[in-house]
């Protein structure tokens, strides 16, 4: 690793392999479909390790991640974001290449205009009606009589077709231990079959039944009434997830590798030359019990943790690590590298082109390049 170019985003494959191994085995155990949410890897190399030996099917969150993934031949993609007619164009030109798009609604409006734009068109979208089962962002409330109003209308549209529901629950990343995130998952589950079942009582096609979370996936008992299960950040895992109790920092398959660039001794802290850029300024463990400041700082070769060393401050191309004696000035000289365990991996990962990737703990050849933009 001593060749890498500091920041550098570091990926274990071997933890990235049994993450993936783990919510397989979830979704199978619960009889659902995994359709993960690569938002947090935005790689087609990860993509194809979790859905080896089948063709990938996929959420994404930008519709540059679509069209990325259409090009390697996925084709079985949702997008997993609100849908706004001006965007329609790209998603015509998805279609139009063999990736036709699933795209969600809560808005009558804008899917009467959908339906307008695809008819001059001459092409059919795929579409789910989305729900908020927590009050968390977007969707129309589960018990909401907008749920068979829209349903009706989409069902009525001469160039919609409605494929069923789906559903994030999202505030399930405020949620504390194992009981609360149990509750959670079959509170995002009842609402999302409810409603299904609501609209198939209507005379309105209702398949597929989407939901997902990483910490609700993990934590379901029961998934009866859902065809498929998204995640996303369960592939690389981070230490807000470890705060929710949901992995260990074991899990961790990414890290930032960083170089010490500077010893501040009369202020007790040493520098590196990973900041807010490379890290992210997320604080999101400031609300948990183990506030991990911008990151915990591990050796560089090992990937162990360091006890009692974070970044406690960032600025954008400098990261501040408090030192607990002159040791630790001593064992990390400047020059010498250090490895960073992001709060949010996918904050984190938006900085970077590629990961290098590690195996048994080695550095390989391969580098997994990653898609960015919107």
């Amino acid at each position: 690793m001593e060749t890498l170019v500091t920041p550098a985003l570091l990926l274990d494959r071997n933890v990235l392999d049994r993450n993936i191994s783990r919510m397989r085995s979830r979704a199978g155990g619960l009889g659902v479909a995994l359709r993960p949410h690569l938002k947090t890897a935005k790689s087609i190399d990860v993509a194809r390790r979790i859905s080896r030996p089948q063709p990938p099917k996929v959420t994404v969150s930008t519709l540059a991640e679509a069209e990325y993934f259409a090009g390697f031949g996925v084709t079985d993609i949702l997008y997993g974001v609100s849908m706004v007619p001006s965007k329609a164009h790209r998603v015509f030109g998805l279609y139009r290449r063999g990736a036709p798009v699933k795209l969600i609604l809560d808005d009558a409006a804008v899917a009467a205009e959908l339906n307008r734009l695809a008819s001059q068109a001459s092409i059919t979208l795929d579409v789910l009606i989305e729900l908020d089962v927590d009050g968390h962002r977007a969707g129309i409330e589960c018990k909401d009589g907008r749920v068979e109003e829209l349903g009706k209308r989409i069902e009525r549209a001469s160039h919609l077709n409605l494929l069923g529901v789906m559903t994030h629950a999202g505030e399930s990343y405020h949620c504390d231990g194992r009981q609360a995130l149990e509750a959670h998952a079959e509170t995002e589950r009842l609402g999302a079959v409810t409603a299904a079942a609501r609209l198939r009582r209507a005379g309105v096609p209702c398949e597929m039944v989407s939901v997902g979370s990483t910490p609700t996936a993990l934590a379901a008992r029961d998934l009866s009434g859902v065809t498929e299960l998204r995640a996303g950040v369960f592939v690389f895992f981070d230490l807000f997830q470890v705060g929710l109790g949901v992995c260990g920092h074991g899990d961790l398959a990414c890290s930032v590798l960083a170089t010490v660039i500077s010893h501040n001794r009369g202020r007790g802290r040493m520098l590196c030359d990973a900041g807010g850029i490379a890290l992210s300024k997320d604080r999101s463990t400031a609300q948990q019990r183990l506030d991990c400041g911008f990151g915990l700082v591990a050796d560089a070769s090992s990937g162990t943790l360091l006890e009692g060393l974070i970044v406690e401050r960032v600025d954008q191309e400098h990261g501040i690590i408090p030192v607990r004696s002159n040791a630790d000035f001593a064992a990390h000289p400047v020059g010498s590298r250090v490895r960073i365990y992001p709060n949010h991996i996918c904050m984190t990962a938006a900085a970077f082109d590629s990961y290098h990737v590690l195996s048994g703990g080695r550095l390989t050849n391969e580098r997994w390049l990653r898609c960015s933009g919107w």
